[in-house]
């Protein structure tokens, strides 16, 4: 069967088509401190180290791949998945509506599958249905939307854990489907469940998003300049100082609290007049 995949790295849009890899866009970050620790990029972020990157991802994580890997190691310090997995742990959260490569959007109660699928997984555009991935999700406590097709909707995968009987829901939305957030805000009543919306993927947001992210609970600023202007002064927290994640509700900040008073590395906390609280050469720089 053909397989498909579409994903955003470093702001550039990337195709893997039958484990054939297209860089399609200029990345939009020249620097990235996290990302180069994590993959080992030198010199700067170009299209070759892209294609580089997603290689390194197919071959040692299964990315888009039959072999995929579901390592629930964490792997950023104040990522979306460790978060929920902490919370889901804690039971501040009941299930996760997340994005998986081979399988679309699942609907899990297991920390550890949400941190396997979320580890090293950015920016799921679009994917094709790979059995051996689905198989091993639903045989960890995962549901996919839709085996078929493999579809990303977050919206319909809210719908499907109400329907489960889950009544506090994590859900991830990347920038490019940020209109999706208003919408799942708008199901909460109807549906009787409270969803804590988690925005990440914001390299590429542009300033019509802002007005959807800025409905979510927690949002990963990734290198836009747009959010840390518009989003971080009306955040009530923010970690993390080279990626800033800000919450910007009593929810989003309760789920980061709790975060970190199970996280094991030693933490400087102070109040700030205004955020975000930038520190000079520590974050991304971009190519606009």
């Amino acid at each position: 069967m053909p397989s498909e995949h579409e994903s955003q790295c470093c702001g550039a849009r990337v195709r893997i088509k039958d484990g054939k890899i297209e860089v399609l866009t200029k990345p939009r970050i020249k620097h990235c401190p996290l990302h180069e620790s994590l993959y080992n990029v030198e010199g700067g972020i170009t299209r070759e180290t892209v294609r580089k990157t997603m290689e390194i991802k197919m071959a040692k994580y299964g990315f888009c791949c039959r072999h995929r890997v579901f390592d629930d190691t964490v792997v950023v310090p104040y990522g979306s998945s460790e978060i929920i997995k902490t919370c889901l742990e804690q039971s501040l959260l009941d299930a996760a509506v997340t994005v998986c490569d081979g399988a679309g959007t699942v609907i899990t109660a297991n920390p550890s599958l949400v941190q396997g699928i979320g580890a090293h997984m950015t920016g799921l555009i679009k994917t094709s249905p790979i059995k051996e991935v689905i198989d091993f999700v639903e045989s960890h406590d995962g549901i996919v939307l839709d085996k078929n097709s493999a579809e990303i909707d977050q919206e319909r995968g809210v719908e499907l854990a109400a329907k489960l009987g889950f009544k506090r829901v994590a859900v991830s939305v990347a920038s490019f489907q940020a209109e999706v957030i208003g919408r799942i805000r708008r199901l909460e009543k109807a549906l009787g469940v409270k969803a804590a919306i988690f925005s990440v993927c914001n390299t590429c947001a542009s300033q019509v998003d802002v007005k959807h992210i800025l409905k979510a609970d927690i949002v990963c600023a990734s290198a836009s300049k747009i959010l840390r202007k518009k989003v971080a002064p009306k955040a009530l927290l923010q970690v993390g100082v080279a990626i800033p994640v800000f919450a910007l509700t009593p929810l989003g900040k309760r789920l980061v609290l709790v975060y970190l008073v199970n996280f094991n590395d030693k933490l400087v906390i102070f109040r700030s007049s205004k955020l975000p609280y930038q520190a000079k050469g520590r974050g991304p720089t971009l190519n606009l």
